[in-house]
């Protein structure tokens, strides 16, 4: 009788236990970068917001400003718009790394911050009345050879306006996504402060997308804690993934 054939090595190297953890490494530093680049995108038209005249909120005035104003309204507005991208990479990075302590509650916050953001792309738009639409609108507008056809542009830059400053769900999940995933970042390591703060966040974050067009200036603390959470998630996972790879 014939012995059994010898059962062939594997092939490359046995795993280690934690290496599929470590191949999330590069995910996380991705993650802390983008929470950086978030806090770049907002500080930057902040700067401008501060530096030059604001956009006004009125169609024929903002088709008139952006005529003279066109490579600051267009940089706020990539600036605004543009940040969803390193947003839904925080939000991926952040539910793999806060998987092992409810993968169920961690998968939903993610896909929860990943939707919100796609949804802000896709509307490419951002308050206060910023959007793409009334960058072509002015062109129309410069062009425009009678007072019939402006006051038509300028009601149409009008409804721009009006849709891009209401209530949207993008905000509201964005906020949504931050309180679920924060709810597990002090049994996932990442401090009990990033935790108190995101849900803090979060809920002052819904509140306030669902009133916006109500409570006026007060929106701004919402605003200011925004980017901090995103860039305090970002050195957490640069340091998570820095951790991983030792």
């Amino acid at each position: 009788m014939s012995a059994p054939p010898t059962p062939s090595p594997p092939l490359g190297p046995a795993r280690r236990p934690d290496d599929e953890a470590d191949s999330w490494a590069r995910l996380y530093r991705i993650g802390g970068v983008s929470g950086l680049v978030f806090l770049a995108l907002v500080g930057l038209p902040m700067v401008l917001v501060l530096a030059f005249p604001v956009p006004p909120v009125e169609g024929e005035a903002v088709l008139r400003f952006i005529s003279t104003h066109k490579a600051l309204y267009v940089t706020e507005l990539v600036c605004f718009v543009g940040l969803s991208v390193p947003a839904l990479l925080v939000f991926a990075a952040a539910a793999v790394a806060l998987r092992r302590v409810d993968p169920g509650i961690a998968a939903i916050g993610g896909l929860v911050g990943i939707a919100s953001e796609i949804v802000a792309l896709s509307v490419g738009s951002s308050p206060q009345s910023l959007h793409g639409g009334l960058v072509v609108l002015s062109s129309s507008y410069e062009q425009s050879g009678t007072a019939a056809e402006r006051a038509g542009l300028a009601d149409s830059a009008n409804a721009l306006i009006a849709a891009t400053n209401a209530v949207t769900w993008a905000g509201i999940l964005t906020a949504a996504a931050i309180l679920v995933l924060s709810w597990l970042v002090r049994p996932g390591g990442l401090g009990q402060g990033l935790a108190l703060l995101g849900m803090a966040t979060g809920v002052i974050g819904i509140a306030s997308e669902a009133l916006r067009p109500l409570i006026g200036p007060a929106y701004l603390v919402y605003g200011l804690l925004l980017p901090t959470w995103f860039t305090l998630m970002g050195l957490r996972l640069l340091r998570l993934g820095r951790r991983r790879e030792t």
